[in-house]
Formats: structure tokens, sequence, C-alpha cells
């Protein structure tokens, strides 16, 4: 048990991050999932059955005292950390032109800051174990939208991820860039309604993380699109 790998996901408590914590346990690892609400965390870990290869931490994907803490408690608790995820992300779904500046300092922080803070906090334990980086990123971080601020933060985490890639490859450690398109997730919620045509599910999207982590050992699996069939952008 106590070679089992570990992985750090932030954002666990729901959707992506939740289906793949979700498919980690089920494939033998230990997992730590981060994330703001208290309460959600709670819910998730007891519709588990609250198994002890399950760390639940509260926390902010932007404070990077907040996720130094997060990766020391899972390094005390497990011992090790050969994956960590980075998820935590939301859009304001609003435009450059006419939208609300009051909730894009939030929106850029958590999106781009956030993962950049995981993978400093991150980094010394995954040179030990010769681990993995996952950045989750967007479709929209490859196309253009008209007045896309979101876009703009998943256009950062596209270059954070090969820009990582170049540095940490010479250590042995692996980055995934994985972007999806559209899913039914509660990305949605502050949107309103779902968006039009067929979704992807979270499950389907964490296969592909899932997939790129347990790559033999010396592949590094570098940049993943998954879009739903249908989707044209």
């Amino acid at each position: 048990m106590t070679d089992s790998p570990v992985a750090l996901i932030t954002g666990g408590g729901s959707g992506i991050g939740a289906a793949v914590a979700r498919q980690l346990l089920a494939a033998g690892h230990r997992v730590a999932v981060t994330g703001r609400g208290e309460e959600r965390l709670r819910g998730f870990a007891g519709e588990l059955g609250n198994p002890a290869e399950l760390l639940t931490l509260v926390g902010n994907a932007a404070e990077y005292d907040s996720v130094r803490s997060a990766v020391d408690r899972t390094l005390k608790e497990f011992g090790r950390l050969d994956t960590v995820v980075a998820n935590a992300g939301f859009a304001t779904h609003d435009s450059v032109a006419e939208g609300d500046p009051a909730g894009w300092t939030e929106m850029v922080l958590t999106n781009v800051l956030g993962p950049a803070l995981l993978i400093r906090a991150s980094i010394d334990a995954l040179k030990e174990t010769r681990g993995r980086i996952v950045l989750v990123g967007s479709v929209a971080g490859f196309v253009p939208g008209p007045g896309n601020i979101y876009g703009a933060t998943k256009w950062a985490v596209t270059g954070l991820a090969e820009n990582t890639r170049r540095q940490v490859t010479e250590w042995g450690v692996g980055v995934t860039h994985i972007a999806p398109g559209r899913v039914e997730t509660p990305f949605w919620d502050s949107y309103g309604s779902l968006p039009p045509g067929h979704l992807l599910t979270a499950d389907q999207i964490a296969d592909s993380v899932v997939w790129a982590i347990r790559q033999p050992e010396g592949v590094d699996v570098n940049t993943v699109v998954v879009r739903p069939i249908g989707q044209p952008n």
C-alpha cells in the first residue's frame, strides 16, 4: 500500500477533477483532492464511502500558501507524490468588450496562476518520483472566440504546459496538457444552461487524464485535445 502511486488534484470535489479522482482510486492510487467548499468535499468523500486512500483538503488554488500546504499534507499523509492535476478553474462567461471586469481577476488568478503555483509547490516531490504534471486546459486555448477572456486564460495554460515541459523533462518529469471541448459539468452553472449539441461527460475526459498518467516509464504524452463529435470549433 505504501508503494501505491499518489495524485493531488485541485478542484477535485466535482466535475472532471472528481471523475479523475474516482478512476484513480479504482486503479489503486491514493488521491488528495482540494477545493474551496468543505461541504462539497465532505459530500464527495461520503459518496465514495470515506476511503482511507482519499484525502480531502479545503484550500484556494490561487494562493501559494494554500497550495504549498496541500502538497505538504499530501506528502505527510501518503509519503510520496507521483502526479499533480491542475484542474481548478472557472469561466465568467462574458466578453472583453461587454463583460463585467469584477470577476476577471479571480478567474485569471485561478486559471493561470493556480497551475503555475501547483507546479512550483510540487516539483521537488515530482523529481523524486519522476512523476507527471497534468494541466487541464480547454479547446478555447487553441481556438480564438470573440472577446473570450476565459479563452485567453486557457491560451496561457497552453503556453505554460509547453514552457514547463521544456524545463522539467530533463528531471524525468512528464507534462500532459488535456484540452477538453464541451463537457457536461458544473462549469456551466454560472452560464445558466448547457450549450447546445452533444456534450462529453466528465468521465470521458477523466479517461484521457488517467490514460496519460498510466503511460509506461519514459513515455511523455504532451497534448491531448478531446472534443465531442459535432463540435466544429
